[in-house]
């Protein structure tokens, strides 16, 4: 059960909020989405950075959390994308939650410093996975609370980025939540704490997958023909076709699949040791597609000997599978996003739909800051997000790799040479036994 489905707060000022040393009272409600109210005189101010659609998706959840927000600042690289983000929150909350003004609108590379600038008391973090690290470092020393989407970097460099910028937050008691909404989803956490009080025994083994079919190809398609027609520079196009472009993505290993390895680490009570992965592209060989696989599968070792099969496949007309699977020695759990129970010695299957989970993880974290004791998932996610990386580098490569190499020895920094619009380098496609480790 969710200890936090919905709440309701005594008298909290937006100053409270910042200061996050309020008092709030948490009232649970599990029939419905989580909603958080406040009395306070002033409403929490939140800025978006990355106004894609998973960003305007998170500002919508968060103010679905709770009616004291108000969305005050948007940025995004591109002009046409922050326009669109606004016109679709304006369209679906209203302008009583939605008071951005021409003069908080910005764009460019450095949108997100001038949205940090721009009196927010939360920042919501959903540029491409690459710009997660810097947005991070940045959103923490401004002093910001952070509501960041998975994953959360796509290098190891990235992820002792992130790492220490979650360590900086704890000293200054702020919150970081992370998009990985199953950590929020009341069927999770009800048949996790079943997993780790014991019911199935001892972890011995486990499986995870996201298969699924094809995405995203219209738009690769289009953004292959707007490259010619509207004359995009390297840098233009591989960013707008962000999630087929290995430096901004991490490949959907690293962007989707992250999410079943998180629900993984989460029963192992901790990353893993070690892994051996293959991968490739059989389906998706156009060069419109970018430079990632559309296949992988991963065997990683946990420290107790336990070893978990990953799998994530993005092809049309196969078998979609998303769901994860815990072994133990008295019995096995299942979870999906709808779904979970426990065969075995100690059965139990989930008895109500969990609440919204995208709405969830805003709720929680907003009932951080009105209680005054910071939630920080900052190094959780990044862990999860480097069990993904070290699994794409594994595949990409043809090489076993352990946790301690990757984590404190690798030197790969996938950084373009320029952070601008113009060319770049070709994309290329890696090759398992030709591409080298770094």
């Amino acid at each position: 059960m969710d200890e936090m489905c919905g709440m309701t707060l005594h008298d909290v000022t937006r100053r409270d909020f910042i200061r996050t040393i309020s008092v709030g009272s948490v009232a649970a409600v599990l029939s419905g989405p989580a909603i958080v109210k406040s009395a306070g005189k002033d409403r929490i101010r939140v800025g978006l950075i990355g106004c894609g659609g998973r960003g305007t998706g998170a500002a919508i959840d968060c103010a679905t959390a709770s009616p004291d927000i108000v969305i005050t600042a948007l940025g995004d690289l591109f002009p046409d994308m922050l326009s669109a983000s606004l016109n679709a929150l304006s369209g679906k909350l209203g302008k009583g939650t939605v008071a951005v003004t021409p003069e908080h609108c910005f764009t460019g590379f450095d949108a997100y410093r001038r949205v940090l600038a721009s009196d927010v008391d939360v920042v919501i973090l959903a540029a491409p996975p690459f710009f997660r690290p810097e947005h991070l470092r940045a959103a923490v020393e401004a002093g910001k609370h952070v509501f960041m989407e998975k994953p959360v970097a796509v290098d190891p460099a990235g992820v002792r980025s992130v790492i220490a910028s979650a360590e900086a937050a704890s000293r200054k008691r702020l919150s970081i939540v992370a998009g990985t909404q199953r950590r929020h989803q009341a069927h999770y956490r009800e048949i996790m704490k079943r997993v780790h009080g014991g019911d199935i025994g001892d972890i011995v083994a486990g499986q995870c997958y996201w298969n699924m079919g094809a995405l995203w190809t219209e738009r690769a398609a289009q953004n292959w023909a707007d490259r010619i027609i509207k004359k995009w520079s390297d840098m233009e196009w591989q960013v707008r076709n962000w999630l087929f472009t290995g430096w901004c993505s991490g490949d959907h290993i690293v962007e989707q699949h992250v999410h079943n390895l998180d629900v993984m680490n989460w029963a192992m009570g901790g990353h893993p040791v070690k892994c051996t992965g293959m991968g490739g592209r059989a389906a998706r060989t156009d060069p419109m597609f970018g430079n990632i696989f559309d296949h992988f599968a991963v065997e990683y070792e946990y420290p107790n000997g336990a070893r978990v099969l990953s799998m994530c496949r993005q092809t049309a007309g196969a078998m979609d599978n998303v769901s994860e699977r815990v072994v133990g020695t008295k019995g096995y759990s299942y979870t999906d996003g709808a779904d979970g129970y426990i065969k075995g010695a100690n059965p139990y299957s989930t008895e109500k739909v969990s609440p919204n989970p995208y709405v969830q993880e805003h709720a929680d974290l907003l009932a951080s800051l009105a209680s005054g004791e910071p939630v920080n998932e900052g190094k959780q996610v990044a862990e999860s997000t480097l069990t993904a990386i070290m699994g794409r580098m594994s595949a990409y490569t043809g090489r076993s790799l352990s946790w301690d190499w990757v984590m404190n020895s690798s030197k790969l920094d996938l950084t373009p040479p320029h952070l601008e619009m113009r060319s770049l380098p070709p994309l290329e496609v890696p090759v398992p036994g030709v591409t080298q480790l770094v």
